[in-house]
């Protein structure tokens, strides 16, 4: 009797933990080596085919013939280096750049080289991709190697209900409580620190600081959470409300490096391959409701719908100025016979 009652017991926290617990899910937040460029553009311009992203709808009027070439990706090239408002002169921020770079081993990796301010005193330089990464952007349908195009524009793979294109692109769902935040990094022995700048379902933004990159060659930083807690029996057990809440996600909105008054200012370089999360999941996966409450509903779909075009079309405007003024360079160059 007394062993039965021991085995009752050991299968009652085994199923506790399989209710109660998610088990640790190890994901590639991002990974730079899945981000070159692969595409050749009409314009001549290189991008990642896998992150393309059109904003034609945003060429109109006068710059209707400009519509092919409003075309964006997440290829390492189209990242955004910007320094603190406190250090941005014209001098320092031309030089403030991301850029593809090859590793000995043929690993594909964001290089970054800012150009802080000479002076003691504090700054920063923030590191972005080209456009808000979209959580429930859906895939491009391809043929032939290129994005399919219809009367109205991009044509979006139907099969895709889930939203994927940037899955493991910056974008992780499911993400329940944090365990742990990794980033492999290669350090020059300054003192500067590394930030995760990262966004949730309800559109918070967190900073998160990782540590410092007093460090020579590659090394992985880890931030873990000190909130988490391992044994489940220790967790405050809550219910939740849950559709049409969005199913919990984290997207990666940009890098931070932190430069200290007291540390060396001038030019410093650094370069990322990848981040890595380690969480608990938010919801049990295959868990499936009696009703399709998104499929009934729609509700998730058009509220992201509703942010992910109003997001596009500041972000299309900002693209359409640029490429107007990379047309303007273009002509100029061909007047004055620059090359």
């Amino acid at each position: 009797m007394r062993r039965l009652l021991i085995l009752v017991t050991i299968m009652g926290l085994l199923i506790c933990n399989m209710v109660f617990s998610q088990s640790d899910v190890g994901e590639t937040f991002i990974d730079f080596n899945e981000l070159v460029a692969n595409k050749s553009m009409d314009d001549g311009r290189e991008e990642n085919l896998e992150t393309l992203v059109y904003f034609g709808e945003q060429a109109i009027g006068s710059t209707e013939h400009l519509k092919d070439k409003m075309w964006t990706s997440l290829a390492v090239d189209n990242w955004r280096v910007t320094l603190a408002s406190s250090s941005r002169i014209v001098d320092r921020q031309r030089y403030c750049i991301a850029k593809a770079v090859q590793t000995r081993d043929g690993t594909n990796v964001m290089g970054i080289r800012i150009k802080f301010p000479e002076s003691a005193f504090n700054s920063y330089a923030v590191i972005k991709p080209p456009f808000e990464i979209q959580a429930y952007q859906r895939k491009y349908k391809m043929s032939g190697g290129n994005v399919e195009m219809g009367e109205e524009g991009v044509v979006e793979d139907e099969t895709d209900v889930e939203g994927s294109k940037f899955d493991n692109k910056g974008v992780l769902k499911n993400v329940g409580v944090i365990k742990t935040i990794s980033v492999d990094i290669y350090g020059a022995n300054y003192p500067h620190g590394l930030g995760l700048i990262l966004m949730d379902q309800n559109y918070e933004e967190k900073t998160i600081h990782i540590g410092y990159l007093n460090f020579e060659d590659w090394r992985t930083l880890q931030w873990e959470n000190p909130n988490y807690i391992e044994d489940v029996r220790n967790r405050p057990l809550q219910k939740y409300p849950l559709y049409p809440r969005s199913v919990p996600y984290i997207k990666l909105i940009g890098f931070v490096i932190y430069r200290d008054a007291n540390a060396w200012g001038g030019d410093f370089i650094t370069y990322i391959k990848n981040i890595k999360v380690t969480y608990d999941d938010a919801v049990i996966e295959g868990a499936e409701t009696d009703i399709d409450h998104e499929a009934t509903w729609g509700i998730i779909r058009d509220k992201n719908e509703r942010r992910r075009k109003a997001e596009y079309r500041r972000l299309g405007e900002r693209l359409l100025l640029e490429v107007i003024e990379r047309q303007k360079t273009a002509e100029i160059k061909e007047e004055t016979g620059e090359k």
